[in-house]
């Protein structure tokens, strides 16, 4: 009976094989095999997985290769080693080619053009120069020999300040490419996920929603408040998700970092004009400062100064590294105070002065 059935299941294969067309391209006929290829002898070392810098300086991204013991008989004959690095956008959707080399024949690509080395030829680590700010976020570094393919990931990381900005026109006020235009006029770029959450944890507390370069919508809480979130919430980063980067209009995250050159704020016999002020700077052998200028000298030089001045965009703040009476008494900030009438005369100026 057994030996009938399988003789039977034996008929049945045979026959259902004999109907397969081979010609056919329905993709109900075919699939995918995909097979991992466990003999590779290339191996891959990310000996820091975050590098920091800043704005100006050089940074080294590590990433080295090495052989896996194979046995006597597995020995190959050794390939061309092939180097890649890529720059991964902010949804891991998109690399951005940097750097490439095969032997003694490599290629840098895009603004990394004669800023990209290699830093020896037996192994695959980079350093980067004259840094800016678009160069921070993740890379990946790659190794091909042959069919071998190992990668890794490392995040090149930039000291620097976030800082909350909105336009003259008032909160609310700016879509997208808007708020990379804003950003880009204050001497800055739109802060990612991970720089607002580094500013949350130091301490940043902003009640107004913003872009973030993902395209993402949010705000850090650090002292839960009705108008907030509600007052019963833990502290964390309010999202409102993603947003129609053309249609939606919020504040922005902009993220700024060290810069080569003179912020300081220009004595003058009198106050000023806005457009007094512009042509005072100019005078002064400078031009007048910008917000992410200012926020970068208190953040990160410890500026201080307890007078009020005009800035490249309309507004009129002040940097307070030291608090104190009449001079933001509570806290360490940059005060703000608003988009004056530029016809008025009635504070100084800050200026800058490019190295």
């Amino acid at each position: 009976m057994m030996t009938s059935l399988l003789l039977l299941a034996l008929l049945s294969v045979c026959w259902a094989d004999s109907q397969f067309n081979l010609n056919s391209t329905e993709s109900k006929y075919f699939r995918t095999v995909y097979i991992a290829d466990k003999g590779s002898r290339l191996g891959i070392k990310i000996e820091q997985p975050k590098v920091v810098s800043y704005r100006g300086s050089n940074a080294t991204l590590p990433c080295t290769f090495y052989y896996k013991p194979v046995p006597v008989r597995a020995v190959q004959t050794p390939l061309k080693v092939r180097i890649k690095w890529t720059k991964l956008t902010s949804d891991y959707l998109k690399e951005i080619d940097v750097f490439v080399s095969l032997g003694n024949n490599w290629k840098s690509f895009g603004n990394y053009q004669g800023r990209v080395f290699l830093e020896n030829e037996n192994d695959a680590s980079i350093t980067i120069t004259d840094l800016t700010l678009e160069d921070y976020g993740n890379y990946k570094c790659e190794i091909i020999e042959g069919l071998d393919d190992v990668s890794g990931t490392i995040l090149l990381d930039l000291q620097g300040v976030v800082f909350p900005y909105f336009p003259r026109l008032g909160r609310y006020n700016l879509n997208f490419v808007e708020a990379q235009k804003a950003c880009e006029d204050q001497d800055a770029i739109v802060a990612s996920f991970e720089q607002l959450y580094d500013a949350w944890r130091a301490g940043m507390d902003w009640c107004n929603a913003g872009w973030l370069s993902d395209g993402s919508v949010q705000y850090p809480i650090t002292k839960p408040r009705e108008p907030c979130g509600g007052r019963n919430t833990v502290p964390g980063i309010r999202s409102y998700g993603y947003r129609d980067k053309m249609k939606d209009k919020y504040d922005v995250f902009c993220f700024t970092s060290y810069y080569k050159g003179r912020f300081y704020y220009l004595i003058h016999f009198r106050k000023l004009s806005y457009g007094e002020a512009v042509q005072a700077c100019i005078k002064d052998g400078s031009r007048i400062a910008s917000v992410g200028q200012m926020y970068a000298a208190w953040k990160l030089l410890g500026y201080d100064r307890c007078d009020a001045g005009w800035l490249a965009d309309g507004s009129v703040r002040y940097p307070i590294s030291r608090p104190r009476k009449r001079c933001s008494e509570s806290e360490a900030a940059v005060r703000f105070a608003g988009f004056p009438d530029k016809k008025h005369r009635l504070y100084g100026v800050y200026c800058f002065r490019s190295n």
